[in-house]
């Protein structure tokens, strides 16, 4: 059987292909798990495998009916109704924390990605699939660690820090000042300190140039009326 017989062999509607397609969607949506996992994120493998497993499960099941003779299936209500689902699902995902972190976005667009390829793989569309499978992991991947980059370089930083109530905030706004930094604004957050004495706030710095993010946390953290102090 050559190359070109098996794709459109795995693309047809013969049940074999369909089972073939459905180990695809699962061992693909796994594997965007798998780098989840390996991140500490909340949805791991087996969200991953499910959402991607059932989301060509229905596209399957919404070809097969739309071929029945005599049924006049509407080939898009299952899809459909797949993406409106999975957004629920990402959605719950998503968390703001008392620090006014989101933290969940990624997963919860992984999620949503892992559905539509589902979807593609479950319709036979193999190529589209594929692509999406790979496009996936390099985003997840070698864009994060891109993105880290970029942030880390940025001309603004938000920071989360925990600075002794003795007038721990004048210190730390006058240290800001006479770096030539600028305070774009400052606010008390209600997080529990580490310690009993300090007060916690976020504070948003701009630097007015690119300025090292790492550089400026590891100067506060040398400072002694601050106790903790972390980027958000």
């Amino acid at each position: 059987m050559g190359t070109q017989t098996l794709i459109e062999f795995l693309e047809g509607p013969a049940d074999l292909a369909v089972a073939i397609r459905l180990i695809l969607a699962t061992l693909f949506g796994s594997l965007i798990g798998w780098e989840r996992v390996v991140k500490r994120h909340s949805a791991g493998i087996k969200t991953f495998a499910l959402v991607s497993l059932g989301s060509a499960v229905a596209t399957s099941l919404n070809i097969y009916l739309a071929n029945l003779p005599g049924l006049n299936a509407d080939v898009s209500r299952i899809p459909a109704g797949v993406v409106s689902g999975i957004g629920f699902l990402g959605a719950g995902t998503i968390l703001v924390t008392g620090r006014q972190q989101i933290k969940g976005l990624t997963t919860a667009a992984s999620l949503w990605v892992a559905s539509c390829m589902g979807m593609a793989i479950g319709g036979g569309y193999l190529v589209v699939g594929i692509i999406c499978f790979v496009l996936v992991m390099i985003a997840n991947v070698v864009l994060v660690n891109l993105s880290k980059v970029v942030e880390d370089y940025s001309k603004y930083v938000s920071l989360y820090v925990e600075v002794n109530k003795g007038g721990g905030v004048k210190k730390l706004t006058k240290w800001i000042g006479d770096k030539g930094y600028k305070v774009s604004s400052l606010t008390k957050s209600k997080e529990k300190t580490i310690q009993s004495s300090d007060t916690a706030i976020i504070i948003d710095i701009d630097f007015d140039k690119k300025h090292s993010h790492r550089m400026l946390i590891n100067e506060l953290n040398e400072l002694d009326f601050i106790s903790y102090v972390e980027e958000i």
